[in-house]
């Protein structure tokens, strides 16, 4: 095993529900815990309502990257999380194809994330993203909820899932893999906060 991942690990004892809404993963955000191999936590945090829109799916189906593919599968077998499709005769459809064509002068943004964005707005889930750069209009203009990685890494630390030190090591494990998080370090960002 490479070094700097995290494996499931017993210490990330269940304490009860930690998220009620369901939390519509982008890819960027889902595969920072991914990565690691820290998706156990990431059912923890969450506690089983991981939706992942069918075209983040597929961005992380890849030749290169078949390792993530496998780990999300096995949260699908697992129950803990679920593929959303958008129907093309949807509320969310719509709001998919805005957000993905030029047109008038909104935004355009790629597929993982408004397939995110169209289902957490429709379902009144939260977003789970990253990429404050193309999600940020979009969270103020739908009045969204929003989590990042390191949010979500916070609540797990907040519910006593993990302690400061492990978050920090989860927190170098992934930008060892070249995730953009917000901070140099887990402790850094708790002061943020």
């Amino acid at each position: 095993m490479p070094s700097g991942t995290i494996l499931c690990s017993a210490s990330w004892e269940r304490k009860g529900f930690l998220l009620t809404d369901s939390i519509f993963f982008d890819t960027d955000c889902i595969c920072a815990f991914l990565w690691v191999h820290g998706e156990c936590l990431l059912e923890k945090i969450v506690d089983g309502k991981i939706m992942i829109p069918k075209p983040v799916y597929d961005e992380i189906d890849r030749p290169t990257i078949p390792h993530l593919k496998r780990r999300v599968d096995l949260l699908l077998e697992r129950g803990s999380a679920e593929i959303m499709y958008l129907s093309v005769d949807s509320e969310e459809y719509a709001l998919y194809r805005e957000l993905t064509t030029f047109s008038g002068d909104n935004k355009v943004i790629g597929r993982g994330e408004a397939a995110s964005i169209s289902l957490a707005k429709t379902y009144d889930g939260i977003l789970g993203s990253n990429n404050l750069k193309d999600v940020a209009y979009y969270v103020e203009k739908y009045s969204l909820k929003h989590m990042t990685t390191g949010d979500l890494l916070v609540e797990a630390y907040e519910r006593g899932l993990i302690t400061e030190a492990e978050g920090n090591t989860i927190w170098q494990a992934m930008l060892n893999k070249r995730r953009q998080i917000g901070a140099q370090s887990f402790t850094e960002y708790l002061k943020k906060g």
